[in-house]
């Protein structure tokens, strides 16, 4: 797979986290993790390099395969970063990838129709409005 080397800064939600670099390298500006789709994050410490957390992040589009990532604290900032990062991580709820695939049929034919001799055609049900 292809690789990406930039300086940026990282913004952290309790539902993401966001790489955008300071200077987009060719057309890579920014990476979305969801935190829902991090697995196998890891928090490195090495003798002769700097700080990181690793690990790898789940794709939508089944083009692609699974992404790997790397956030290297070159100038500090880990002692507050990565206990937080860590710990939201581990608290998003694990979906089963079988469950999650499966379309809600059930659901969706309670508010709208297919016609069996023509599928392209969906017919939905009005919402009803009482009259006072």
């Amino acid at each position: 797979g292809r690789s990406c080397d930039a300086k940026g800064i990282i913004y952290l939600s309790n539902i993401r986290m966001v790489f955008v670099a300071t200077h987009p390298v060719g057309n890579f500006f920014d990476f979305d993790m969801p935190l829902l789709d991090v697995h196998d994050e890891k928090f490195n410490q090495p003798i002769f390099h700097c700080n990181n957390i690793s690990g790898h992040v789940e794709s939508y589009r089944a083009l692609y395969s699974t992404h790997s990532f790397k956030i290297l604290f070159k100038e500090g900032g880990c002692r507050a970063f990565v206990p937080l990062s860590l710990n939201l991580i581990s608290s998003q709820p694990q979906m089963d990838p079988l469950q999650a695939a499966q379309t809600p049929v059930d659901e969706m034919m309670r508010h709208a129709y297919v016609d069996p001799n023509d599928p392209t055609r969906i017919f939905l049900q009005q919402p009803v409005h009482s009259r006072r």
